[in-house]
């Protein structure tokens, strides 16, 4: 059995933990790593008679994790203080909210890049903000810096000189290009303010969310993950339950019913997720190559399914953008990397 598959049901079922040998706790392990979840299963495996190699593991990447929210916060901290004069609205958006809203998908959360949403209109005094603050240009290429702004969901991604800390600034959740076209505007007048100043989107949103960037958008890397954080909200957020029709709802006006059903699909059969009747359970023959691809991953951390993986990745450019288009990028982008190879 895949280590994928492994971590699947341990994280669904902690205490099947206690069933495998050193053998498999070393492939769950060394997977769950791989995929940026071994704090989220050391979290899930509180309380739980393991062999003390496992238990310090654990301890290590809870301790490692509470770390990264602390850094993460003081990002937050330091994107406010530089937004502070300007009357903008910010949302956080994936990881960083999760901390901030103290929501259950925080649990063990590894969080990146400070991703935060605000009106495209406000694009250039956040940008202009930005830059005096610290923050410079990670691709500083002409042709990337075209392609960000006239096509994609974000500004070029940026860099703190200082800190490291990388910020993406968006204004909305999917690429200009890409078929489904979310109602942003709507997303930010229904976010939800924070003590702190910021906001988080409203949770048929953020579910919303989270399913474009899995199934509309990428190319499905770190999906246990992302697969995880939807099991977890949308378990959170349906103990009202009216939530599902809310749900399907807000799906159908940002365009994203079927990203949203088929991330819930694909969430049913990893984590068991119970979801609403509203969203049918059955997986398509689609939602099993993508679950292949999902489940990649073997006991050495390694991502098999080189054919699938590749489907994948073509799948997720075409969702991107018209195919003209993507294959003038595609050819833009090999002469660049050939050019750079031959300097």
């Amino acid at each position: 059995m895949k280590a994928s598959k492994l971590l699947a049901q341990c994280l669904a079922q902690p205490e099947k933990l206690k069933a495998h040998d050193d053998k498999a706790l070393t492939a769950i392990i060394t997977a769950a790593r791989a995929e940026r979840l071994l704090a989220t299963l050391a979290y899930r495996a509180e309380g739980l008679d393991l062999p003390d190699a496992v238990q310090a593991i654990f301890r290590d990447a809870v301790i490692e994790c509470e770390n990264v929210h602390r850094i993460a916060m003081w990002e937050v901290d330091r994107m406010q203080h530089a937004l502070r004069d300007m009357n903008v609205r910010v949302v956080l958006l994936k990881g960083s909210a999760y901390v901030a809203a103290g929501l259950p998908a925080a649990k063990g959360r590894q969080v990146g890049d400070l991703d935060i949403m605000v009106p495209r209109d406000q694009l250039d005094v956040v940008e202009a903000a930005l830059i005096n603050a610290g923050w410079e240009w990670v691709k500083d290429d002409p042709y990337d810096q075209q392609y960000y702004r006239e096509w994609m969901h974000e500004l070029p991604p940026m860099i703190h000189n200082a800190r490291d800390g990388m910020i993406d600034v968006h204004h909305t959740i999917l690429p200009l290009t890409a078929r489904p076209t979310p109602d942003a505007q709507a997303m930010m007048e229904e976010a939800l303010p924070l003590e702190s100043g910021t906001y988080i989107l409203a949770p048929t949103d953020m579910i919303c969310h989270a399913a474009a960037h899995f199934a509309a958008d990428g190319d499905m890397a770190g999906g246990m993950r992302n697969l995880w954080d939807v099991h977890v909200l949308y378990s959170h957020f349906a103990k009202d339950g009216a939530f599902g029709q809310q749900l399907a709802d807000r799906a159908r006006h940002h365009g994203l019913y079927e990203a949203v059903s088929r991330t819930l699909r694909m969430a049913h059969a990893l984590y068991s997720t119970q979801i609403a009747q509203q969203f049918s359970s059955r997986l398509s023959m689609l939602d099993r190559l993508l679950l292949r691809r999902v489940k990649a991953r073997d006991g050495w951390g390694r991502e098999g399914y080189v054919m699938t993986r590749f489907a994948v990745y073509v799948r997720s450019h075409w969702l991107r953008m018209p195919p003209l288009m993507l294959a003038r990028h595609l050819w833009i982008k090999w002469r660049k990397s050939d050019k750079d190879t031959q300097s």
